[in-house]
């Protein structure tokens, strides 16, 4: 037999935890002394006690441990129990990695902090462009909100530009506004929504959307309101009459064409701070923190959402080249 210190010590448990296991009905001593209370407890609970740790370590509570334990969980309910399990890890490790990313890219800003050339920011104006695109609504402007959105958005309108036959002739470009204010009347108009049922990203200018900054600028929508997300690619007039679709105006086909996505004229900026960044969305915020940086150095200031151009996307992620495009005026 063993006193409650010894066995604490050979199961690697505090006395403490014993005490709670023996009164909660899990794990009991073999003895109880009945003058002085000291319980004890024999090897052979020693397995008992590795499997209830066991259990533990993946995650169960202790009342499904006590009813594994006592068999009232059927082979099929615990594989599922373990399947759930491993599912809760998996989005564990998911959201753990985001936020890595996340702190790596804040810290690469603080790092690099005011040694960003001027050479490196370009003032100019941008063209006006003819886009296919797809709206959804994102929560805010942050990364966990943005990401989730814009990367169905991408692989439903890659899908329906190939099921109508229309050619993309140029690079995607993503731009953001503001959502309306929810409807107070059932008369209000609805707000855009995403596709019903978008695809997971099918194209390589979707990405992962994982650690995207909070808003290039370092802005974010105030008090964490609604944003609309556009994903479009860049057409022709052109491509879509040799598609067979027939202008219904200078934009082309609207809401309710049945294509499946919308085509709009997109205006040019009349001045805009621009600026290249290489690698994957994950690691943007640093670049878009010193373009807000230069704004202000600079006697600008910030007259919008940043556009985001998608100049090249291959597979690998490290040799995508992305310009951010924002809107200033003279401060």
């Amino acid at each position: 037999m063993f006193s409650i210190g010894d066995f604490a010590q050979y199961g690697r448990v505090s006395a403490r935890m014993l005490r709670h296991y023996d009164a909660i009905g899990l794990l009991r001593p073999a003895r109880t002394d009945p003058v002085s209370g000291y319980r004890f407890y024999e090897a052979a609970q020693l397995a008992r006690l590795n499997r209830i740790i066991a259990l533990k370590d993946l995650g169960f509570s202790l009342q499904q441990v006590r009813a594994i334990l006592a068999e009232e969980v059927s082979v099929p309910e615990l594989r599922g129990m373990l399947r759930l399990r491993r599912a809760e890890l998996e989005a564990s490790l998911t959201a753990a990695r985001a936020r890595l990313a996340q702190v790596e890219a804040r810290l690469r800003t603080i790092e690099s902090e005011g040694r960003m050339s001027a050479d490196d920011v370009v003032v100019k104006p941008t063209d006006t462009v003819l886009l296919a695109e797809l709206s959804g609504i994102a929560a805010g402007y942050g990364p966990e909100d943005i990401g989730p959105v814009i990367q169905p958005l991408y692989g439903a309108l890659c899908r329906r530009l190939e099921e109508a036959g229309v050619t993309p002739a140029g690079p995607g470009l993503a731009y953001y506004e503001d959502a309306p204010e929810a409807p107070d009347s059932p008369d209000a108009p609805d707000a855009p929504k995403a596709p019903a049922a978008p695809e997971q990203a099918g194209s390589p200018r979707t990405g992962t959307g994982e650690g995207r900054p909070a808003g290039p600028g370092g802005k974010a929508a105030a008090g964490g309101d609604a944003i609309v997300v556009h994903a479009g690619l860049v057409i022709t007039q052109e491509a879509l009459a040799k598609a067979g679709v027939t202008s219904a105006g200078p934009s082309g086909p609207g809401p309710g064409s049945g294509l499946g996505f919308d085509v709009v004229t997109l205006p040019g900026l009349d001045c805009a701070a621009t600026v290249v960044h290489h690698g994957p969305m994950s690691r943007i915020l640093p670049t878009a923190q010193n373009l807000a940086h230069w704004i202000d150095a600079n006697g600008y200031r910030s007259a919008g959402y940043a556009r985001e151009l998608y100049l090249e996307c291959p597979p690998d992620q490290e040799k995508w080249v992305t310009e951010l495009q924002e809107p200033v005026v003279r401060a």
